[in-house]
């Protein structure tokens, strides 16, 4: 299967990208043989793919890494790029190319010490494959000292080196950076065609299929787990009977600590899935005998702090994601509340609750509706802003009760 199935409803995107990979075949060509480069190539060293969440930013930026390390025969026949069975292709896919880095933010930022090793291997040749390339697929959150050393590589790039950054509009990354990069904006895929996505790549039934895709509204990765977890539908079917609780004060206030204890048990199953396999790793390259309790060589406590505090920062960071997913599940019912007040012929994400939409459709306006959807944006807005999750999500709770 090519590496450009993985994109849904980008054709464009997709058609520009393998024209790109074929002029980077010829580029690689020339560098090689030290003749000059074609005068005319779609090819350039710094890409930068915007895109609302669930467009598939990050997806197409792999392909595209994929398809420049391919090394298909069937490249010097004239075949396309991004074959998805070579070892180039299959490397890059899976996350195991030794040439190809991929930078997401552990916390809320991206810190320029996550950055440092980047940056530094940017500038050497690659080792295995075509390219030496750099995905971040979290551009938004560089801070100012991580998005100049990020300037700086991209400013004075290696002659096989290509950076892939990845945000959700270009207003989220410095003017200096996105100045040199080609810009790729993809677009939310169509619920049909996220559904049919999952019928052919997951054997999900079509109905069930086309259910996550409508509920999702076209978020590609959201609408593959709400079809394939049971969990995730169970999360989310509670989140959606929140408007159904808020009555008086203290369910307002129950409503919220659950929502936030959920988030928390979310972060908790990821730090012990990952975290317990990274201190044991880092341990054993440390030369730590086996166990927690064993001890570590001297010298070594300020790299098991080090790590210590990136998985704290990821904990958080999970935490906020997964009461964000909440609050755009919450955003949608409000969204289909309206539409119904409204007469709207746009079609309802949540069909399967049309009695509850119906009833606080009845009990209320669209002006109370909007002020709604205004109080969970705020509730999202806070908790970016570091206050703490339990109050931003209980002031949200009392807002929904009164509209």
């Amino acid at each position: 299967m090519p590496v450009w199935d993985n994109l849904v409803g980008q054709e464009r995107v997709r058609t520009q990208l393998a024209a790109a990979a074929r002029d980077a075949d010829a580029l690689v060509t020339a560098i090689t043989n030290g003749t000059a480069p074609p005068a005319a190539s779609k090819m350039t060293h710094a890409w930068l793919f915007t895109g609302p969440p669930g467009s598939g930013r990050a997806t197409a930026a792999r392909a595209f890494a994929a398809a420049l390390q391919c090394t298909s025969p069937d490249r010097a026949l004239g075949g396309e790029p991004g074959c998805g069975f070579c070892d180039g292709c299959h490397t890059t896919m899976v996350g195991t190319h030794a040439d190809v880095s991929t930078v997401v933010a552990d916390g809320s930022q991206i810190l320029v010490a996550d950055m440092r090793d980047t940056v530094r291997k940017s500038y050497t040749s690659p080792a295995t494959g075509r390219w030496q390339i750099i995905l971040v697929e979290d551009a938004e959150r560089l801070n100012e000292k991580s998005a100049n050393a990020v300037l700086k590589a991209v400013e004075e790039p290696a002659p096989r080196t290509v950076w892939l950054l990845c945000s959700p509009s270009v207003e989220d990354v410095l003017p200096t950076i996105r100045s040199r990069c080609r810009h790729l904006n993809l677009s939310t895929p169509s619920v049909e065609a996220v559904a049919d996505m999952l019928v052919r790549r997951d054997g999900i039934e079509p109905s069930v299929a086309m259910a996550a895709a409508r509920a999702t509204q076209g978020h590609v990765d959201r609408a593959r787990r709400l079809a394939t977890d049971e969990a995730a539908r169970e999360r989310r079917a509670t989140v959606l009977k929140l408007p159904l609780r808020v009555d008086d004060i203290g369910a307002c206030l129950k409503a919220a600590q659950e929502l936030v204890d959920a988030a928390n048990e979310d972060a908790k199953q990821v730090a012990e899935e990952v975290d317990t396999k990274e201190t044991e790793e880092l341990r054993a390259a440390l030369g730590a005998g086996a166990g927690a309790g064993s001890r570590m060589p001297r010298g070594t406590a300020g790299l098991m702090k080090e790590l210590e505090d990136r998985q704290k920062r990821r904990r958080t960071r999970t935490q906020r994601d997964t009461l964000a997913l909440a609050l755009t599940d919450l955003t949608g019912f409000y969204r289909d509340v309206l539409a119904l007040q409204l007469g709207s012929s746009v079609a309802i994400a949540n069909e399967e609750i049309r009695q509850d939409l119906d009833r606080i459709a009845r009990a209320s306006g669209p002006e109370r509706t909007l002020r709604r959807i205004e109080a969970i944006i705020a509730c999202g807005e806070a908790i970016d802003r570091n206050v703490a999750p339990l109050l931003a999500v209980e002031a949200m709770t009392m807002s929904l009760r009164a509209g």
